[in-house]
């Protein structure tokens, strides 16, 4: 039995399948390789739950956790409507090839659709072509406003972490 459902993160289950689930995530290669920090699993469900922008997405498979979307709200200005980022995505390993992603987009589509958004996007590393090929299938494409001037591209800028700095200056 396929279950997907929109999280409540205050529900003890759902916030510790949203944990094991980016973990694993974070561990895979696509994920960078290393697990989530401790800071990060006592944190990230209860720092989420706070921001009514946020909308987890969560796959079980026979009551277990087998995959899970992040989104959050972003605004669209050339649209003046919201947009909804697709940040992260994960299908658990034993249940890859299932057709959960689809399932569990097809629901980001629905709660984009409620919140009157324009558009759904995300970022896929250049080298995961599984997961390329799934949101191709699904609709998605690469973001140009003028062929001329190329793709978009996707940067990244780290700051540093002010709780760090604050203790260090004492």
């Amino acid at each position: 039995m396929i279950d997907i459902v929109k999280t409540d993160l205050n529900l003890t289950i759902h916030a510790e399948a949203m944990i094991q689930l980016m973990d694993e995530y974070a561990r895979d290669p696509m994920g960078g390789g290393e697990g989530l920090s401790d800071y990060v699993k006592a944190n990230l469900p209860v720092e989420l739950a706070k921001r009514p922008s946020a909308h987890v997405i969560l796959a079980f498979v026979d009551f277990q956790p087998a995959g899970l979307i992040v989104c959050l709200e972003g605004f669209s200005t050339f649209a003046c409507k919201p947009l909804l980022n697709i940040h992260d995505v994960i299908v658990s390993l034993p249940y890859r090839g299932k057709g959960l992603s689809k399932l569990m987009l097809q629901k980001v589509e629905a709660i984009a659709l409620d919140l009157g958004c324009c558009k759904l996007t995300l970022e896929v590393l250049e080298g995961n072509h599984v997961a390329q090929s799934a949101y191709r299938s699904f609709g998605f494409g690469s973001y140009e406003l003028n062929p001329q001037m190329g793709k978009a591209l996707f940067w990244q800028k780290k700051l540093p972490d002010i709780a760090l700095l604050s203790e260090k200056g004492r």
